[in-house]
């Protein structure tokens, strides 16, 4: 049985153990040192304070994770978000991407987001440490490629693209609302 739900501080361990084989075997992020617990738990609880954190359990056990994040830094950005999603590198191409990706549309389309944005590392060609599979994952979810770095990110002693994927889920209105989950916190 799969199942989304919000992640917990207590769920912390397991989805570091499954971004820490992405850090260390990949270059879909391009992040070089895994985080220790005590980081991922701040940041994790920076993002929850805003923005959705989704888990993706199979069975019981967490196979995978999302979230969203800050577009950019300014208030004037706050219909927009980036979006991240990592699964257990063994749990992949089996419809666990697509289902908590669809659950955190749900929410942030429920928070008046407008804009979807995912950060995507890219290869010249596929090798061994990054592959287009990201880049296909979000076309299928009807996400557009809308902008390329070339050679930015260095890892594993080769230079790597970066693109951004964009969804639009709203209509785009001269008078715009936003939910934040947390009223007391500001905007931007």
């Amino acid at each position: 049985m799969v199942v989304v739900r919000d992640a917990t501080m207590e769920d912390a361990e397991r989805i570091l153990e499954i971004y820490d084989y992405y850090v260390r075997n990949t270059a879909i992020t391009f992040e070089y040192d895994t985080p220790s617990l005590d980081e991922f738990k701040r940041r994790m609880k920076k993002t929850m304070q805003r923005y959705p954190y989704l888990v993706i359990l199979k069975d019981g056990r967490i196979e995978g994770y999302a979230y969203a994040g800050v577009f950019i830094g300014r208030a004037a950005y706050d219909w927009s978000c980036e979006m991240t999603i990592y699964l257990d590198h063994n749990a992949r191409k089996c419809g666990m991407g697509g289902a908590i990706y669809e659950a955190l549309e749900k929410a942030l389309r429920d928070m008046g987001i407008l804009n979807l944005y995912a950060c995507i590392g890219s290869p010249e060609c596929d090798d061994e440490y990054l592959t287009a599979n990201s880049a296909d994952f979000h076309v299928h979810l009807g996400f557009v490629k809308v902008g390329e770095f070339h050679q930015c990110g260095y890892k594993f002693g080769r230079w790597y693209n970066m693109i951004w994927m964009e969804k639009v889920i709203g209509g785009h209105e001269t008078k715009q609302s936003l939910i934040i989950p947390y009223p007391e916190l500001k905007q931007g």
